[in-house]
């Protein structure tokens, strides 16, 4: 128990000014039986969360006053990610689709899937985590391929 009460404040700060410094979204280290995790859940809601409604938009009609009027509003709306349904990466990492190497994935489009079954895996920092559906619904789309690298918020699937 005494380890636990002597975590380094000091350490902290300076994983936090990493994240700062290098604009990453979260970093963990281990030492010894001692694991530090620091992230910021800020942006994840703001991004995530709140982005739906509000600053989708304003780019949009910032967009086409600047270029092709038809063009724009579809463009952002394909790519952008804060499409209704879709659901945001919660952390850093590779995704994965399937449980292993030529294993059938988790997910097709058109399948549907109830709350809380699993959409496919982000391995970060050697730890496999699989993320769960947050609704019940039908896939629509699927955002990312297999083995690509995901950053936090980054869209990866979207369920209607």
């Amino acid at each position: 128990m005494e380890k636990d009460s002597t975590v380094d404040r000091s350490l902290v700060r300076e994983l936090a000014d990493i994240l700062n410094d290098t604009d990453l979204t979260e970093i963990e280290i281990e030492q010894g039986d001692l694991r530090i995790r620091v992230s910021r859940q800020k942006e994840y809601v703001a991004s995530a969360g709140y982005s739906y409604g509000a600053p989708a938009p304003a780019p949009m009609h910032a967009m086409p006053a600047q270029q092709a009027p038809a063009a724009a509003p579809a463009a952002p709306a394909a790519s952008s990610g804060p499409e209704v349904g879709s659901v945001p990466s919660p952390m850093v990492g590779t995704v994965y689709l399937a449980s292993a190497p030529g294993a059938k994935q988790f997910i097709e489009i058109g399948q549907t899937v109830n709350e809380g079954d699993t959409l496919l895996i982000i391995e970060a920092m050697k730890t496999m985590n699989q993320i769960p559906a947050p609704r019940s619904g039908t896939i629509k789309r699927i955002c990312v391929d297999n083995g690509q690298p995901v950053e936090y918020g980054e869209a990866l699937v979207v369920i209607g």
